[in-house]
């Protein structure tokens, strides 16, 4: 039997996490799906998530979309649900085997966005085969993988508390996780999810900490913001460091056994946009940071944004790629950024593979805050995503449609990458919290050095205003930028692959995802090109394509509590030649992907597995396959 997931061969199993191996790059080597049947695929089999047994009792736990993507092993799909459930499922006809339900909707709605989970990891050692859980609750759990039953001698009783052990009292509703762990020689490397925007005095810290993956015992911990005396501490002025908190890493890592290293992608320091309060650069804030994976002592680290004002948190896991530069063979790790940069390191010193320069920026006009001079611009690869906004970037469909453009920009301050926030009127941020690379990543070719990008080109305004937390004079109030009848008032395409020659740096193409102007009243008139459609995309590379799904839109709802609507817009997986990226083929959906797609081989027959729906929508896996 020959089972695959959409990046490797599941041999041995502890090579998988989240459906995704641990260098994070997205490919399988398979092609029985290929350019000319992908428009024939059809459902295999459906799998609706048990969440949906819970929110219809109790109509006020609304979940976030379902952000998974199984893990196969040995013909059995593992996954877990946006309420950290995790069910086994047969693989071939979608029964389920056990679903195990931690009861994280007992301590009500988790932090941050709430009801959300990106997948389990799997680890085996002879018969010992186990699923490691991280909940949105702040627990680490053990199971057997055959059973579904919590691993006794794991902790107490198959769980660790992680909200102790974090050296300051932290509040179970300010601190989770929504990453799947990653294990690499036996240690379980875990992060968390914790508010950018301060939501208490004292925000609970993003220490990163290993576990021993047999007993649950802690072995390490890694100070995020680094404590008195510690590397980097300096960095924090005036002793900012003891009362802050967040840099956190609450996406997907990566792991490197043979070199013992993990790579962790931080995330901003509370407060997100405004550091009045915590002068200087704010290691380990929006830095790539290279741990020992038995000892947690730092390789080496860098760090992409100095002071963060941005909300630029690294989203994605970064890709460890073995490539040849100049003839030279290089073990290369490359992180992508909302920013829309890629940055490309040896992963074994973490020497830059391309020169990577600090440049002067624009200068905070806030009382109080002291921005950074400069900050780091990579000088390859190019930006994969547009960078800051200027009256150059407005749409020019039609006369009209630029005035009324420039009578938007107006409203707003505006400039290059790295332009901070103000106070008189909200500041454009080109790309914004939502843009640029997310979660789910980039994909790497290992037989062409290839890396393909998706990314979203969105803008958000900022303006700052007094908060109404003790020790945060002020934050940070974030907003779409204002459209015309739905038409951005930035240039296309509005979403996007790029893909990139990893042994040049240079761009091959760059694709449009999506289509706004075929729905849009007014643009549908004009006859234009494939303008694409702002919203994060999901992909997986196979021997031959490059399969994308496009999520659909959001709208936040009001109030404090962390829900959204989410829309059905355009619901189909594409099919992508890798290498022109033209598109040669499509499949409709009921909803739109939610989360990375994968693919496995059973019995000789190729799989994909598509996250779907939740919150408003139905929590559904869909398998498809050839007919």
């Amino acid at each position: 039997m020959l089972a695959l997931t959409l990046l490797s061969f599941v041999s041995p199993a502890q090579d998988i996490v989240q459906g995704y191996d641990k260098s994070g790059s997205k490919y399988a080597g398979v092609g029985q799906i290929n350019s000319e049947n992908f428009s024939t695929l059809k459902v295999a089999w459906t799998w609706n998530s048990p969440d949906e047994q819970i929110t219809l009792k109790d109509p006020k736990l609304k979940t976030w979309v379902w952000e998974s993507t199984p893990v196969l092993v040995d013909s059995v799909l593992y996954i877990s649900t946006s309420m950290s459930q995790v069910a086994a499922v047969n693989a071939l006809t979608g029964k389920s085997i056990w679903v195990y339900d931690p009861q994280t909707w007992k301590n009500g709605i988790p932090s941050n966005n709430g009801f959300v989970h990106r997948g389990i990891t799997y680890w085996s050692s002879g018969n010992d085969k186990r699923i490691i859980l991280a909940t949105g609750d702040g627990y680490l759990i053990a199971l057997n993988a055959l059973d579904g039953k919590p691993v006794e001698n794991f902790g107490n009783k198959g769980r660790i508390d992680l909200t102790t052990g974090l050296g300051r009292t932290v509040d179970r509703k300010l601190y989770g996780v929504s990453s799947p762990a990653i294990i690499s020689r036996d240690v379980i490397i875990v992060g968390s999810k914790v508010n950018d925007v301060p939501l208490t005095k004292l925000m609970p810290p993003g220490d990163v900490r290993g576990f021993d993956v047999r007993t649950g015992k802690q072995k390490w911990v890694f100070h995020a913001i680094p404590q008195k005396g510690e590397f980097g501490s300096e960095t924090w002025e005036e002793g900012s460091g003891l009362a802050d908190g967040a840099t956190n890493v609450w996406t997907l890592m990566s792991a490197d056994d043979s070199l013992g290293y993990v790579y962790l992608p931080f995330s901003t320091p509370s407060n997100n946009n405004y550091g009045g309060e915590r002068p200087g650069d704010n290691l380990f804030g929006e830095s790539l940071v290279c741990l020992d994976v038995l000892t947690g002592k730092r390789v080496w680290h860098f760090q992409m944004v100095h002071h963060g004002l941005w909300d630029y948190d690294l989203p994605a896991a970064p890709n460890l790629i073995d490539i040849v530069v100049d003839g030279k063979p290089i073990k290369a790790v490359a992180q992508v950024s909302k920013q829309g940069f890629t940055y490309v390191f040896d992963r074994i010193n973490g020497k830059p593979v391309w020169p990577i320069q600090e440049r002067a920026v624009p200068q905070s006009t806030v009382p109080g805050e002291k921005s950074a001079a400069t900050q780091p611009f990579p000088t390859k690869p190019l930006p994969f995503d547009r960078q800051g906004m200027s009256t150059e970037d407005l749409i020019d469909f039609t006369p009209k449609l630029k005035a009324q453009a420039l009578g938007v920009f107006a409203k707003y301050n505006s400039g290059p990458l790295f332009t901070p926030p103000a106070l008189d009127k909200p500041t454009i941020q080109m790309p914004g919290i939502a843009g640029g690379a997310s979660w789910s990543g980039a994909a790497f070719d290992p037989s062409t050095q290839i890396l393909y990008i998706p990314s979203n080109t969105m803008p958000y305004a900022v303006k700052l205003v007094k908060s109404k937390v003790d020790g945060y004079p002020l934050i940070g109030e974030t907003k779409p930028v204002e459209s015309i009848d739905e038409i951005p008032i930035w240039k296309p395409p509005y979403a996007r692959i790029t893909a990139v020659d990893m042994q040049t740096g240079l761009h091959k193409w760059v694709s449009p995802v999506g289509d706004i102007g075929k729905d849009n009243a007014i643009l549908k008139t004009l006859n234009l090109p494939q303008l694409g459609r702002a919203a994060r995309n999901h992909i997986l590379l196979t021997e031959t394509l490059l399969i994308v799904g496009q999520e659909g839109s959001t709208q936040r709802e009001s109030g404090d509590s962390p829900t959204a609507t989410f829309a059905i817009k355009d619901p189909k997986l594409l099919a992508y030649d890798k290498g022109n990226g033209k598109v040669v083929g499509e499949v409709p959906l009921p909803r739109n992907v939610t989360a990375a797609p994968m693919t496995y081989v059973l019995n000789g027959k190729q799989y994909i597995a598509i996250t779907t729906g939740g919150a408003n929508l139905t929590p559904e896996l869909i398998i498809l396959t050839l007919p």
